[in-house]
């Protein structure tokens, strides 16, 4: 009798373990971020935004997923395969329109706005042999403009446009993420890259360090012809090595992404952690220092998540 009552007991506990184990799990939340290329800007501040929402949103799992950036994130997102993502304002605003063209078959409507980050620059490093000094001069040269319909090369098309141009123009064109153009331009085989991020990006550090090269401008005419999202902008004489004057060129506006099906109160942490632990992504990449909560809500392309509302409301943004 007492070995029947024992086993009943021992079961019961292992029930009761096994229900807590259960409810443990479905409390767990997972935090899937969508960034970019390791070289590039996303993926450092995914890093450093997947660290903080680990240490500070209770019960959270959370990891990073290097991707091809704003297209495929986007994407990722509505398929439900992301929680949040870096992504490029004139990616996000044809995400929305269901641009085919820019990649997207049909309008995202799941997409939901969390917060404008810091904007990325259009930057075209051209080595100086190949004798590029304007944009004109990319005819006949050879040109790397980023993964196929990634937010980069949606940028490179819009300002080839704007200048007169088209890929059909350059003597060749190349698809690739910002490591494999720096890899070829160091061996002798591509022109110029043009690349969309952060300022002080890896990859141009590292190439500016190996390669005699040059900024290429973006004229102020041709970020007016552009428009919104773009706006003029200036790479600070200093930021790579070797470029010893501002060069103008024209920037568009990160933003952080989610979708419906994530939580109220997830996305209000996710939005809450990401502006309470802003040193954190300072010290991931100084890019950050340009995130400003003032500027969280301006040329938003998509509705706020709900969660990511809350939140501004109670910081009297809304």
């Amino acid at each position: 009798m007492k070995k029947a009552v024992k086993r009943a007991a021992i079961a019961a506990v292992a029930t009761l373990t096994m229900a807590a184990s259960i409810t443990s799990a479905r409390s767990d939340e997972f935090i899937n971020v969508l960034t970019g290329g390791t070289s590039g800007v996303y993926y450092p501040l995914g890093v450093a935004l997947s660290k903080i929402y680990g240490d500070k949103i209770e019960g959270s799992r959370v990891q990073v997923q290097a991707t091809k950036a704003s297209v495929e994130n986007l994407n990722l997102l509505q398929q439900g395969r992301g929680e949040i993502a870096f992504a490029l304002g004139d990616s996000v605003k044809l995400a929305w329109e269901g641009d085919a063209e820019a990649g997207f078959k049909a309008k995202l409507d799941k997409l939901r706005g969390i917060a404008a980050i810091y904007p990325n620059y259009i930057q075209i490093m051209a080595s100086k042999e190949s004798g590029i000094a304007t944009l004109a001069d990319f005819k006949g040269k050879s040109l790397s403009v980023g993964a196929p319909k990634s937010g980069t090369e949606l940028n490179a098309r819009a300002i080839l446009t704007a200048a007169g141009m088209s890929y059909d123009d350059l003597g060749k064109t190349e698809y690739l993420p910002f490591a494999e153009s720096v890899e070829l331009m160091k061996n002798r085989q591509l022109d110029a890259t043009l690349q969309s991020a952060g300022l002080g990006v890896s990859s141009f550090k590292d190439l500016a360090t190996s390669l005699d090269v040059q900024m290429v401008a973006v004229p102020e005419d041709i970020a007016a012809k552009l428009g919104a999202p773009y706006i003029a902008a200036t790479v600070p004489a200093g930021t790579y090595q070797g470029q010893d004057k501002d060069v103008s060129t024209v920037a568009v506006v990160n933003f952080l992404v989610t979708h419906s099906e994530v939580s109220d109160e997830t996305a209000y942490q996710m939005t809450k952690q990401l502006f309470e632990n802003l040193p954190a992504m300072i010290a991931a990449h100084k890019a950050a220092e340009q995130i400003d909560l003032k500027e969280a809500l301006k040329g938003m392309p998509i509705p706020l998540h709900p969660g990511a509302e809350r939140f501004y409301k109670e910081k009297g943004l809304l």
